[in-house]
């Protein structure tokens, strides 16, 4: 279980090849910069509702940083009915298709991990894009000293699909690391 809450994330491309985005839960401080550099790199603006990464606090000293963990199989992808999700072939991410996108949901339910959700102003579905291969998060993290996220390289023979979790299903196992038997009450 410690693995699992020590690797979260999705995966893009370098120059070295693709790469993967860790997330290390029990390192997050919960500062939510990651929310605010990407609101500002997709909406021009400080916007966190609107973020590709979310972090939850559903247990007090519990965050959660919440983005797509890019499955080998793309279940959102194929559920979607009207075609709007793609996928990059230079990095592997979920791109959104505004103009086609309905908004319907069906992608969020296809999730395992419900990681899309509907943009808080606009009717289309938000999913991490990978910032097109220079996520943007991981930077802002990594410069404030958490190293809460991290590219690795990608393991072809990995799926990381088995890390599409729920922020509800994140929280159980991170307060259990956190707080032992304890955090199953809590959690």
């Amino acid at each position: 279980m410690l693995s699992m809450v020590r690797h979260i994330a999705g995966v893009c491309m370098s120059k070295e090849g693709r790469f993967w985005i860790s997330r290390d839960y029990l390192k997050c401080s919960g500062c939510r910069r990651c929310e605010i550099v990407c609101s500002l790199r997709h909406e021009g603006k400080i916007w966190p509702e609107a973020s590709r990464i979310r972090v939850f606090m559903l247990v007090p000293g519990v965050e959660v940083p919440h983005l797509c963990v890019q499955c080998h199989d793309y279940p959102c992808v194929k559920a979607c009915p009207v075609g709007a999700l793609s996928i990059s072939p230079e990095t592997g991410a979920v791109l959104v298709d505004k103009e086609k996108c309905n908004a319907c949901g069906v992608c969020i339910e296809a999730c395992p991990g419900k990681v899309p959700y509907i943009h808080p102003a606009e009717d289309y579905a938000v999913i991490c894009d990978l910032c097109g291969g220079d996520p943007q998060c991981v930077k802002v993290c990594n410069e404030g000293g958490w190293n809460a996220l991290k590219l690795l390289k990608d393991d072809k023979n990995y799926t990381h699909k088995v890390y599409a979790k729920t922020p509800e299903e994140i929280t159980r196992m991170v307060a259990v690391q956190l707080y032992g038997e304890l955090g199953e009450e809590v959690a």
